[in-house]
């Protein structure tokens, strides 16, 4: 996630620090717009030397304070407007596109090459023509869905990250100050759903900028600009990003046109194997990585599941798309590496019921549902940990908070892309009654605008940004596998 974004999600910990910030921030996540500049605080439960790592971790730019945050996105696919609540009273999409129709019935758009919206009269050709291509766009893909309320949720969610993806290929988390970068988890995830969505075009578009920010050592800054001129501030990098983007370039080379598919991936493929050999360096000697940022965006004291997980997930990733490269001696090496992974996560999380961390000392955590398909197969005992975790992270509005650690209390906020990783994993795991439940709720928390919001407040409103491309793509994937397709899932090889 973006930001403060879960770092945003970090706010709610400046307690560590003893800073006095309110719990519930409007920026998250990339919003990661919550005001002054804080410090990514280390979870700190039995840390030694706490006060001198927060104090070493002083990264987060200078967020403005009472940003209202977008509720909406007008867009001519090269340029952004973000839709201001004011804006939005009263106001709809016209259907299949990114034009509002405001209350009077006058069109609200984004001119073709413009960079300023206008007002125009409801029946203006120009913004019409702009109508019907978007339409052309989703038509020439899949709106997965088997109801209607559905299907609106995932076209909406599908015009929502075409407006976020930037023609370089950079993918916005959200277009409100401070989401406004490019997190290669969020964008590795947006081109799995773009991939199985029947975008090959856009999913294809955000690997190569991916390629093209890699660092030299193979990992990614925790998010750049949307230039692609480097990051924004001096936050570490975080380790899980080697998961993801080979887990999202894998997701892609499967759906991919097989007969363009293997010579695009080769000009992906020095990105791979940099990105695959920094993760297996990473492993210690017990077979873990070493403790580093993941979508909380805080440095926890310990190796946490929302590192482990998404590496093995790439590991395996990385090693199949090797074989399609013709690359034995890198699959096999990888695929060493993977075991290794897969051995001391079942060793060291498994007993654990897929906590947070490796100690055990720092609770539940939704990225259990990381050791769930499309990302790994599923362990024995998953289901059993799901379901735990599930509970324990429940909360009074009906959504689930990202963890229950009590060093990063997240107050009555409900994440909605940690709720929707339960629908995805449901899904995948053939129990798509559950999954169904918990996408239902995910879709009742859109906003006026049919947006879905980064979270939901005490109260069960949308609050925040919205649209959230995360939260977009975890739904729309949520979607494909309840319309029955089954999601690929990279495989462990014995």
């Amino acid at each position: 996630m973006p930001g403060v974004r879960f770092g945003r999600w970090a706010v709610a910990v400046a307690a560590l620090t003893s800073v006095a910030v309110p719990v519930c921030v409007t920026g998250g996540h990339a919003g990661r717009r919550a005001g002054p500049a804080r410090p990514l605080p280390v979870e700190a439960a039995g840390s030694p030397g706490r006060q001198t790592r927060v104090a070493a971790e002083l990264r987060y730019a200078s967020l403005p304070a009472h940003a209202a945050p977008t509720v909406g996105l007008l867009s001519n696919t090269t340029a952004v407007e973000g839709v201001p609540p004011s804006v939005a009273t009263g106001a709809r999409y016209v259907e299949g596109s990114s034009v509002l129709r405001l209350a009077s019935g006058r069109l609200k758009y984004l001119p073709d090459a413009g960079t300023t919206s206008a007002v125009v009269a409801p029946g203006h050709p120009p913004a019409w023509r702009q109508i019907t291509r978007s339409r052309a766009w989703l038509a020439s893909g899949r709106v997965p869905g088997s109801s209607p309320t559905q299907r609106a949720a995932a076209e909406r969610a599908l015009l929502a990250m075409r407006a976020l993806l930037r023609p370089n290929g950079a993918m916005a988390a959200g277009w409100s100050p401070g989401w406004d970068y490019s997190w290669p988890r969020d964008s590795g995830f947006a081109a799995a759903a773009f991939a199985h969505t029947g975008h090959d075009a856009e999913a294809y578009r955000i690997l190569r900028y991916s390629s093209a920010t890699q660092r030299g050592d193979g990992t990614w800054e925790a998010r750049t600009k949307l230039d692609g001129s480097g990051p924004p501030d001096r936050r570490r990098p975080q380790l899980d990003a080697n998961g993801w983007v080979p887990w999202a370039t894998w997701q892609w080379y499967r759906t991919a046109p097989e007969a363009t598919r293997r010579a695009r991936l080769g000009l992906l493929y020095p990105m791979i194997r940099k990105a695959a050999d920094h993760a297996a360096g990473s492993l210690r000697q017990d077979g873990l990585p070493p403790a580093s940022p993941d979508y909380w965006e805080l440095m926890p004291s310990a190796t946490t599941i929302g590192t482990a997980a998404p590496l093995l997930a790439g590991l395996n990733s990385a090693a199949d798309l090797a074989r399609e490269a013709g690359r034995p001696e890198d699959a096999a090496r990888w695929e060493r590496s993977a075991r290794r992974l897969s051995s001391a996560i079942a060793a060291r999380f498994a007993p654990l019921g897929y906590r947070r961390t490796a100690d055990g000392r720092h609770g539940h955590d939704s990225a259990v549902a990381f050791m769930a398909p499309p990302f790994n197969a599923a362990p024995a005992g998953l289901s059993g940990a799901l379901d735990d975790t599930y509970g324990a992270l429940l909360l009074p509005n009906g959504g689930l908070t990202p963890g229950n650690d009590r060093t990063a209390p997240w107050g009555a906020t409900a994440w909605t892309p940690s709720t929707a990783l339960f629908a995805l994993a449901w899904a995948a795991t053939g129990r798509p009654d559950r999954a169904g439940r918990v996408m239902e709720w995910v879709l009742s928390k859109r906003n006026s605008l049919g947006e879905l919001p980064e979270k939901v407040n005490g109260a069960g409103g949308p609050a925040a940004v919205a649209p959230l491309a995360w939260t977009g793509s975890i739904t729309l994937l949520s979607l494909v596998a309840l319309d029955g397709t089954a999601l690929p899932t990279p495989p462990l090889r014995p």
